[in-house]
């Protein structure tokens, strides 16, 4: 009897149920919900549980029961067993496929290590950079940075000093101090101009103020309300008086690039005087 022959009588048993039939085969579909089942269960994620060891890079395998094993140790518990039987649902027999999530998580944990590892490196390298430049808060700390600093520039102008260049060095100091003295000297000159700046200013706000008096104006331009209301007054630089939220909302609707004195036309400086200023001007 052939193969043929014997075919036939396999499919007519099946047929008969007097033989069981094979099982249908996974489909693509059926694969990708395998696979599913296994990332939400998270089994690439653990060790393989015949050797207990992670996977790493080596190849995997996940069988049609959604479990996942090294590809080695599934063929060495079958070679040893027998038989196609699951090391964890004892479910036989089954289907295999190369998967690589395992490898894929790996590279993705090594890649976490190395940036974990170099922004540890970058941090502590900003410290120690940091603790050189700015002093410690606790006085002892302080003190033996000051005393380190201070080594470190006597070390440095001994070795100076021992070399045949000395004149040269002497040459740089002077001129060090020579630039000192002219940055000093600025900076004394322009505190002596703002200060007169600021002389020539208050003095200006003083007329301005006795400008003020001298008009006697009672009532805000604007609105035309008492300026003696509880509402903060502003004094233009021009000598008028306006509410500050009148003057504010007239700067805000003015059309005009440059604002100017609702009265004169001429731009200005505010300054607050308040309602109980009034009668102090």
């Amino acid at each position: 009897m052939g193969p043929a022959s014997l075919s036939c009588l396999v499919s007519v048993a099946q047929k008969l149920g007097l033989v069981a039939a094979p099982e249908r085969r996974l489909t693509a579909e059926d694969w990708m919900e395998v696979k599913s089942r296994s990332l939400r269960e998270g089994d690439s994620t653990q060790p393989c549980v015949i050797c207990t060891e992670e996977f790493r890079l080596q190849p995997q395998v996940l069988l049609s029961c959604s479990h996942v094993f090294h590809k080695v140790c599934l063929k060495s518990f079958e070679h040893f067993s027998g038989r196609k039987c699951c090391p964890v649902c004892r479910r036989e027999p089954y289907e295999t496929r190369v998967i690589h999530d395992g490898a894929s998580l790996y590279l993705e944990k090594c890649a976490v290590r190395i940036q974990a590892c170099w922004r540890g490196f970058v941090a502590r390298k900003w410290y120690k950079d940091l603790r050189k430049l700015v002093p410690p808060n606790d006085p002892q700390l302080r003190r033996q940075f000051f005393e380190a600093k201070f080594e470190e520039l006597n070390a440095s102008l001994l070795r100076s000093c021992c070399s045949d260049d000395v004149e040269r060095l002497l040459c740089d100091v002077d001129r060090s101090l020579a630039a000192s003295r002219d940055v000093f000297r600025l900076f004394e000159q322009q505190r002596i101009s703002d200060q007169r700046m600021e002389e020539e200013e208050e003095e200006e706000w003083l007329e301005a103020q006795e400008k003020a008096v001298c008009r006697d104006v009672s009532d805000c331009p604007i609105c035309l309300t008492s300026l003696h209301s509880s509402k903060a007054v502003l004094l233009l630089s021009c000598s008028h008086l306006f509410h500050e939220p009148c003057l504010r909302a007239f700067e805000r609707y003015c059309s005009e690039t440059t604002v100017t004195c609702p009265l004169c036309r001429r731009m200005y400086t505010s300054r607050p005087v308040g309602a109980h200023g009034l009668t102090t001007l």
